[in-house]
């Protein structure tokens, strides 16, 4: 690779992993961003983790109760964002028993996170084998197949989703993104129709306002403290807040605002929110398109 290709490149890479500084110039979500301390562990989360890792020490335990006691284990690693962790317990955990439908739910998120499609649509299945009620997997593999890039059954997976629960806000606003991909405006007049079944009190139905443009990010953030009294419901809301936010700039082609976004999104700590989960994936697919922009206009310099 040649020196002037080289610093393209660089700079593309460096768009994600620099300062996340947000100023008026450079964004539309204009004022100054709410911002939430980032949440730590709790001195009971800390504890619960000391007493399974002795539990796990004990010999005679049953295949059974050690795959349940590396499940829980599992479970409380993922929600510090200790995920190589998680992972390896949960993998032991399918060793030891492996019709275990949480188990491969989580292990297909973390494939997916990893953009290891086909293994994240394996372990979906595999969910959906062992207990085909199991509502998330649908959202899941849902998410997986529209990073994936299979738009049409994404829309077929997170209908379904949908379905189960229209009063949903969250479940409105990820089959919409997925629609996008097919038919977009059947998704805006769907979004529209499926609006009317949501509550207006929900503060997650403000987040459907925003893709249909009846309130501005200014005031969704401003209600973000709405009815709530604790820093960690704040950076929940904040979490989601800023990752929708974040999809919408990338929608509109302002690819800088959303990755800064993206950036107050995983700085809130929720790691076990689907927010937070997909906010570095988000980033990773700017990087992706600006490497490819970078490459294309050098080939047609050369």
């Amino acid at each position: 690779m040649t020196k002037k290709r080289w610093l393209p490149l660089v700079a593309a890479l460096s768009l994600v992993l620099g300062g996340c500084a947000s100023t008026s110039e450079d964004t539309s979500t204009t004022g100054v961003l709410p911002l939430v301390m980032p949440q730590q562990p709790d001195q009971q989360l800390e504890i619960a983790l000391a007493k399974l890792s002795e539990l796990l020490q004990v010999p005679d335990l049953s295949d059974e109760q050690r795959a349940r006691f590396l499940y829980d284990r599992a479970i409380r690693y993922d929600s510090v964002g200790l995920r190589t962790l998680a992972r390896i317990d949960f993998t032991r955990a399918l060793q030891l028993q492996p019709d275990l439908p949480d188990v491969y739910n989580f292990m297909g998120i973390y494939y997916t996170q990893a953009q290891e499609f086909d293994q994240a649509y394996e372990a979906f299945d595999a969910v959906l084998e062992l207990d085909p009620a199991y509502s998330y997997a649908y959202l899941n593999r849902g998410i997986a197949l529209y990073y994936g890039g299979r738009p049409q059954l994404a829309v077929s997976d997170l209908e379904t989703f949908y379905l189960d629960d229209p009063r949903d806000p969250y479940r409105v606003i990820w089959l919409y993104l997925a629609e996008l991909n097919t038919d977009p405006e059947g998704a805006q007049a769907r979004l529209r129709y499926n609006r009317t079944q949501l509550d207006d009190a929900d503060w997650a139905t403000g987040l459907v306002d925003l893709y249909l443009g009846r309130i501005e990010p200014g005031a969704l953030l401003a209600g973000s403290r709405s009815g709530i009294d604790n820093q960690r419901a704040l950076a929940e809301r904040l979490c989601e807040a800023y990752f929708y936010l974040g999809k919408k700039a990338r929608m509109e082609g302002r690819p800088q605002e959303a990755i800064n976004l993206y950036k107050l999104a995983l700085a809130t700590n929720i790691y076990e929110f689907v927010e937070h989960r997909y906010a570095l994936v988000e980033m990773r697919e700017i990087a992706e398109d600006a490497i490819q922009q970078a490459e294309a206009a050098n080939s047609a310099a050369e």
